[in-house]
């Protein structure tokens, strides 16, 4: 919104998670979430007179606590890419819309949305695609656990396949199965094939679309 004010201070802080390594990052959310000591737990322990998410041994809130740290992570990537859409959509279309009395919700669901659709969609299936193999937050939070019990292999409640794989191939409990590890990996290269197929269907829709607006 250009009327907004600090609106260049508010977009630096927006950005910072960009400036931060994740391996630097994530070890600070873990402290952060710590159940006993740390900032965010105890702010909620204020609020529900003591009870703290158990975020590292139960499998609901490991979740909740992975996702919120991959949502401070990517954000910025996603703000970049949504505020330079906005910035390239034709203003004469809006002037249409005016004329013809549209209100600002008309505007952003028949406009707005499909237009921003056209740049932000294909890039919402590659972000879906680049978290199969986001090793790093699984790992630093919590290692995959909690741990899932009576597993033939080692696996926790929040690895994915990447985690999966790597504990296999390199031997969490001292012991390494390299062909298992391969299959998997195999099946991960025909998962992100299938993904990126339907990325470029999905492109193709969305162009149609923003054509026809």
């Amino acid at each position: 919104v250009p009327e907004m004010p600090l609106r260049a201070p508010l977009r630096s802080l927006l950005l910072i998670p960009y400036t931060i390594p994740a391996f630097v990052a994530i070890p600070v959310w873990v402290g952060l979430l710590n159940p006993q000591f740390g900032v965010i737990s105890q702010f909620i322990a204020f609020f529900t007179g003591g009870w703290v998410p158990p975020w590292f041994s139960d499998p609901f809130w490991g979740k909740v606590g992975i996702l919120l740290i991959q949502m401070w992570l990517g954000f910025p990537y996603m703000f970049v890419v949504v505020t330079g859409a906005l910035q390239t959509l034709p203003h004469d279309v809006y002037e249409a819309a005016d004329l013809d009395g549209a209100n600002a919700w008309n505007k952003f669901q028949s406009i707005t949305l499909p237009l921003l659709l056209v740049t932000v969609g294909p890039l919402l299936v590659a972000s879906f695609a680049f978290n199969f193999n986001n090793f790093t937050v699984i790992d630093l939070f919590n290692r995959g656990g909690p741990p899932i019990p009576n597993t033939p292999t080692p696996v926790g409640h929040t690895d994915i396949l990447a985690t999966y794989t790597y504990r296999i191939a390199f031997g969490a409990t001292g012991a390494s199965d390299y062909g298992y590890a391969s299959a998997i990996t195999i099946m991960i290269f025909l998962i992100l094939v299938v993904i990126t197929m339907i990325q470029f269907r999905y492109t193709n829709m969305l162009e149609e679309r923003g054509r026809n607006v």
